[in-house]
């Protein structure tokens, strides 16, 4: 069984103009196109296979800001605010709960690095704690063991990424928006060099603004217009248990397993960091943007197979615009776990909560995570051709900062004073080395 999904209907009908049209609709691409809506804008949000099918609904669910990289902070602090309100509006509970966020460990080093980053947290106004070893001990009782330390950020908190992305294309509805699904964007069509049109496998609409929020498509398709995007994916594997664990905190991090209680009762269960990373022909000719990152990481990261080649996300050649892409033929990403990655991690969460010892598997499933050099997001609106705008590279953040991402793109396309600084989100940036950028949490 893959990742649990609500299902929701659109329109099949396309319009044939708008004033923004965005391509995507994973949490970015739903809030963006929301937020747009929302401020009267005529808004058209197109999706290749259904709303929130790839990793939007495949993540944690965390929305936190604890142990954030420094760039993002304020962004995610906006956005825990930004679910509460989506959520008041659309009259759906998008399951955003500020039920608090539990890091434990018995790690001098970590723990060090944590209090490192508590402390410039709690002078951006985070509300960060760090516990003592009686404290933590305490916290994860549910663990039986003790602990010589951790944080608890109590104002984080969780949503439920198998009906947020849905509910919020509702929400877009509502305020007049258009989605459809099932319908893939070949292209872009430009007039006196600035976006004129999106070319789909339905038709086109004109329309002078455009949305790139694609996730690991993203460079792909901005390779059609010759712009270039370092962007690399990695495939995550975590499972699911039913309903039956009683006593568990909501949201826990420890460096063995993250476990985090779901909508129905039951819990998911991942291992922080470790993916595989499937070879394609974007990857090995981007290997240089990454190898910071990569020799940060190589311990967490194991090497893959063909699963995303044969899918062509990250393929570099250039398709014709009436004919069918990549993105018609894998509507959705829906790429196999690895089962040793799988055992490995309920093995784990079974030794470290004795409360699932007896509860059996649910589900289990895999996603692939786009990344940037830095581990931070582009969010730009001057990435090469007026009128196209970049929201991608969230880097296996992007959920809980989902709404935030479309608030602020909303912000700048519509001339709203930002609700955040936008500078250190620029695609410009790569045209550095990235060594010393890489993001730390």
């Amino acid at each position: 069984m893959t990742a649990p999904l609500l299902h929701i209907e659109t329109q099949t009908e396309l319009p044939e103009s708008a004033d923004c049209v965005v391509i995507g609709a994973g949490i970015v691409g739903v809030s963006t196109a929301y937020w747009l809506a929302r401020a009267g804008q005529k808004v058209v949000l197109l999706e290749k296979g259904r709303v929130g099918a790839e990793q939007s609904s495949r993540n944690w669910g965390w929305c936190r800001q604890q142990n954030r990289d420094a760039r993002e902070l304020p962004l995610s602090t906006k956005s825990l605010a930004l679910w509460e309100d989506m959520t008041a509006d659309i009259g759906e509970d998008l399951g955003f709960r500020r039920c608090g966020l539990i890091y434990l460990s018995n790690d001098a080093v970590e723990l060090e690095g944590w209090a490192r980053w508590g402390a410039f947290a709690r002078g951006e106004g985070v509300d960060t704690q760090m516990l003592t070893s009686a404290e933590a001990t305490r916290r994860g009782s549910a663990t039986g063991k003790s602990w010589e330390g951790g944080v608890w950020s109590p104002s984080d908190g969780v949503a439920n990424p198998e009906r947020a992305a849905p509910l919020i294309a509702k929400g877009i509805v509502k305020h007049g928006g258009v989605v459809v699904q099932n319908c893939a964007a070949r292209g872009i069509e430009t007039s006196a060099g600035a976006v004129s049109a999106v070319v789909t496998e339905r038709g086109i609409i004109r329309t002078r603004q455009v949305v790139m929020s694609g996730g690991v498509w993203a460079a792909s398709f901005l390779r059609q217009s010759g712009i270039f995007f370092p962007q690399a994916a990695v495939r995550s594997s975590i499972l699911s248990v039913m309903p039956g664990a009683e006593g568990l905190p909501p949201a826990l991090h420890t460096a063995a397993v993250s476990v985090t209680r779901r909508g129905d009762g039951g819990h998911t269960l991942a291992v922080s960091g470790h993916s595989h990373l499937d070879p394609t022909p974007a990857a090995i000719m981007g290997a240089k943007h990454f190898l910071p990152m990569f020799a940060k990481r190589w311990r967490a990261l194991s090497p893959g197979g063909l699963q995303a080649w044969n899918a062509e996300f990250e393929t570099r050649k250039i398709w014709a615009l009436d004919q069918v892409t990549p993105m018609e033929r894998t509507r959705i990403l829906d790429p196999k776990p690895d089962e040793a990655l799988v055992h490995k991690t309920l093995a784990r969460a079974r030794d470290l909560l004795p409360a699932l010892k007896t509860v059996p598997v649910q589900a289990k499933w895999a996603g692939y995570i786009d990344s940037t050099p830095d581990g931070v997001p582009v969010i730009d609106t001057d990435i090469g051709i007026p009128g196209l705008t970049l929201a991608a590279g969230l880097s296996g953040h992007g959920f809980g900062i989902g709404p935030g991402v479309g608030h602020l793109v909303a912000d700048m396309l519509t001339g709203r004073t930002p609700i955040t600084e936008t500078v250190q989100y620029r695609l410009s940036r790569f045209d550095s080395a990235q060594w010393g950028k890489v993001a730390g949490f």
